[in-house]
């Protein structure tokens, strides 16, 4: 009777069991969300794993994302229904569930296009590098899109004139256009970059005198990791401006070999050091030879040079056989006894002749 009559007593203008009773709905809503949540965690993600459709993997990812927080407070004007509560504060309840159900579900469509997005280009990885830039450019575009969609049907459904909002934006991101146009700068440089694809995610790129290979285009910087180790950041509107060397696109790499003889060497052994170069490139698999010439008479050296091709653009491939080429010459040269030089100079020597006394502008002497 006691417990009756307590729960029968007014509170706010409603009998304390309705309290508890919305307290109730509200609580298990929001465990019935979190149990949900732990049972995909601990259970169906394992499954989802197995699988070999991307369809669960992706639900999975989505409901992961699920903020008990943001629950809670939906959970809340569910319950409050229940109850008899003046206009305002059930206004400010319905305010708030609006704006915390259009947040989560942004974090459930944000989780799904994350998700997309990163299996996508780790796909485009692995065979088209540019695809897998244009993609971080295309997960940028539809998170602004998802977010703006769901920001303008959370104030519409506030009450707030949308139609007037869009009207004024436009008037005023003019100004603020203005004030950021180094921002924006940067920003339709990144989508410049995108599009025309003068580098993408990996290559081995050097701007003036900095070079590494790409590992983040971004919306205002794009950063390289250098042969050194550290990070170098660059602003995407500069290095439109810059001359850029895209060694990841080098099909094959020309090598212009200049060397030197000494003088004395014998006249044939001077004809056969073209013959003796190209057969040092041409015993090397992966090489191309084009020419090799006596070119010109050095200040100390009888000097010649060569060019070929190596047809794999691997760096590390090129020195490999750029060695190879290199102790082939001078195993051929030395078989033959051809020198190579290095600068010297001669000085010659010699005795200055008598000078007369005349020469000097001297006086002779005579006697009496």
């Amino acid at each position: 009777m006691v417990i009756n009559e307590w729960l029968a007593s007014p509170v706010y203008g409603n009998p304390l069991l309705d309290w508890l009773i919305a307290l109730a709905i509200a609580l298990s809503i929001n465990a019935v969300v979190a149990a949900i949540k732990w049972l995909v965690d601990a259970r169906l993600r394992v499954l989802a794993e197995r699988t070999h459709t991307p369809v669960d993997d992706s639900l999975v990812a989505a409901v992961l994302r699920s903020n008990q927080l943001l629950v809670l407070v939906i959970s809340l004007a569910i319950g409050a229904h229940y109850l008899e509560l003046p206009a305002t504060l059930m206004a400010v309840l319905r305010g708030a569930a609006i704006i915390a159900g259009f947040t989560q579900l942004g974090l459930y469509l944000n989780a799904l296009i994350e998700f997309w997005a990163a299996r996508s280009e780790a796909r485009a990885r692995e065979s088209d590098m540019a695809a897998a830039t244009t993609l971080r450019a295309i997960k940028f575009v539809a998170k602004g899109i998802m977010w703006t969609m769901l920001l303008l049907l959370a104030l519409d459904n506030l009450g707030v004139n949308v139609t007037a909002l869009v009207a004024g934006l436009g008037v005023g991101g003019i100004a603020v256009a203005l004030a950021v146009q180094n921002i924006l700068g940067d920003l339709f440089a990144s989508l410049s970059i995108v599009v025309d694809k003068p580098f993408v995610l990996g290559d081995f790129i050097m701007i003036d005198s900095y070079m590494g290979t790409v590992e983040h285009i971004g919306l205002k910087t794009t950063r390289l990791r250098s042969l050194g180790g550290e990070q170098l950041v660059f602003s995407n509107s500069d290095l439109l401006k810059a001359r850029l060397q895209n060694f990841q696109r080098l099909q094959e790499r020309r090598v212009v070999l200049r060397l030197g003889i000494v003088y004395h060497t014998e006249t044939a052994m001077i004809e056969r050091v073209p013959e003796l170069i190209r057969e040092a490139i041409s015993a090397q698999e992966g090489l191309r030879f084009e020419r090799a010439h006596f070119a010109q008479f050095g200040p100390s050296s009888l000097n010649f040079e060569a060019v070929y091709w190596v047809l794999d653009p691997n760096y590390v491939r090129f020195m490999d056989l750029q060695h190879a080429v290199n102790m082939g010459i001078v195993e051929r040269f030395r078989a033959h006894g051809i020198e190579f030089a290095f600068p010297t100079q001669t000085v010659h020597l010699g005795s200055m002749p008598a000078v007369s006394g005349d020469a000097f502008g001297g006086v002779q002497s005579r006697s009496g």
